[in-house]
């Protein structure tokens, strides 16, 4: 009996397809936690602007690491399926006892015992996807997990500023802040139990080198995430033998990523610092703002990917990078905060768009940056490029995070932000050397065979993080 691939049965979920949903609290979650935690700590326990940002960095360091080593352990142990749960349940426990610390160092810990809980999800969920999914469909099932991300976080926004909007006019603000990140630990246990309902142990297991090549490393539909989920660092092996060495002008591409990188954090580091004091916003406010970027990225990754591969790559990328230069500039302190006056619901409107359009611009810098790479390396070095772009984009980011916070408690934010566009721009000119023609698609009318293989896998959503 012959078995057709292309059948309609093969697009029918089955009961092992449901664990992808263990996601989606866990999505919710993190839409609720990333602005929270940081207002938390400015209001609950008076943290200074660069307090703010070391307890933001120090949970994303501790997860750097054991991202890797977490993906490592499981390829040793014979079951991925309690790893998965175990970091879901860690995940919300953690997130309950933020919640209810009572004191900034403890705050700060729990957030850092967070950030390790939370490292085994991107992995091990990749590697369990590709391992239980027919390699056919990994790209629509990759794309699935980004819209479930990306759709999840939009919805913990939204979460998040009904809570606060609706409850927390009757309540004290610190106690309603509370409640709120209490929930946001229930949702990751239920993605736990959720996992552990579904979740069924693959019958093979896959070298995570082969699969190097077929994932998409998307950063995350929210930008200034607490965590790296989205990003994939442990499912590439970073100590593969040397032989695979880049040219020079990869390496000039991975200098401008983690230079821009850095821009990109100096600016998100303090930015609910910003919100919070300078534009003197409400929390369900400040909930608004990142809803509008979380909105405008989940809605245009799509056609982002669509962009990318009809143009040039580099193109799509610079261009990009030039429209946030400009966009970053706008939020410097100017007549509008005056004519529009602080904290009113104008300028809340003007800083939501201003946000939703910088979330515009990720959505095609993190496509084009992909397929940038992609198409700039060969193919045998084409895992240890991915990995390195995901090794550059997080160290320029923690750095970012850290000399953002520094920059706004030492000089202000006129400097900080003024600094942290000039960084992008400088990122954005280190690619103009990397030769255009490189880049130069045949035209689709005339050639529709002649597709780079790996584009469709790579222009689509990521996996969920942890995607961060």
């Amino acid at each position: 009996m012959s078995f057709d691939i292309k059948a309609a049965t093969v697009l029918r979920p089955s009961s092992s397809d449901l664990w992808f949903l263990a996601y989606l609290p866990l999505a919710i979650s993190d839409g609720i936690a990333t602005p929270l935690i940081p207002l938390l700590a400015l209001q609950h326990f008076g943290a200074s602007a660069f307090a703010v940002t070391i307890i933001i960095a120090a949970s994303a360091m501790s997860q750097v690491p054991f991202t890797i080593l977490w993906g490592n352990l499981s390829d040793r142990v014979a079951h991925r399926k309690y790893f998965l749960v175990g970091s879901f349940l860690a995940t919300g426990l953690s997130l309950i006892g933020i919640a209810l610390a009572r004191d900034l160092l403890t705050y700060f810990w729990l957030n850092v015992v967070e950030g390790l809980a939370s490292a085994a999800s991107a992995p091990i969920g990749t590697m369990l996807l590709l391992e239980t999914r027919h390699k056919r469909w990994w790209p629509q099932d990759i794309g699935f997990f980004g819209l479930i991300s990306g759709l999840g976080t939009t919805v913990g926004l939204a979460v998040g500023f009904v809570w606060l909007f609706v409850i927390g006019n009757a309540s004290s603000v610190i106690s309603v802040m509370t409640g709120l990140l209490l929930l946001s630990g229930v949702l990751a246990l239920l993605s736990a139990a959720v996992a552990w309902a579904w979740i069924e142990e693959p019958a093979s297991r896959l070298d995570r080198r082969l699969a190097s090549d077929l994932v998409n490393l998307h950063r995350g539909v929210v930008e200034r995430l607490r965590h790296f989920r989205s990003r994939i660092v442990g499912l590439i092996d970073l100590t593969r033998s040397s032989a695979d060495r880049l040219p020079g002008r990869e390496y000039l591409f991975l200098a401008a990523l983690g230079v821009m990188s850095v821009g990109f954090d100096i600016f998100y580091g303090p930015f609910p610092v910003f919100l919070w004091r300078n534009a003197r916003f409400s929390d369900a406010g400040i909930f608004i703002v990142y809803l509008g970027s979380a909105s405008a990225s989940t809605a245009l990754f799509f056609h982002s990917g669509k962009a990318v591969d009809v143009h040039s790559p580099k193109s799509v990328f610079v261009e990009s990078l030039g429209g946030r230069v400009l966009l970053l500039l706008l939020f410097l302190w100017g007549p509008v905060y005056v004519l529009l006056g602080l904290g009113t619901p104008a300028l809340l409107a003007w800083i939501t768009l201003l946000n939703a359009l910088l979330g515009v611009t990720w959505a095609f810098i993190s496509t084009a940056s992909t397929l940038f790479l992609v198409r700039l390396v060969g193919r045998s070095a084409r895992g240890r490029a991915l990995g390195l772009y995901n090794a550059f984009a997080g160290a320029g980011s923690l750095l970012g995070v850290l000399l953002g916070g520094w920059l706004y408690a030492t000089f202000g934010v006129h400097i900080a932000y003024s600094i942290a566009a000039a960084t992008v721009a400088v990122g954005g000119g280190l690619l103009l050397p990397i030769p255009y023609h490189m880049f130069q698609l045949p035209h689709p009318r005339s050639h529709r065979g002649m597709r780079l293989r790996g584009t469709r896998a790579t222009s689509r959503g990521s996996p969920p993080r942890s995607w961060r």
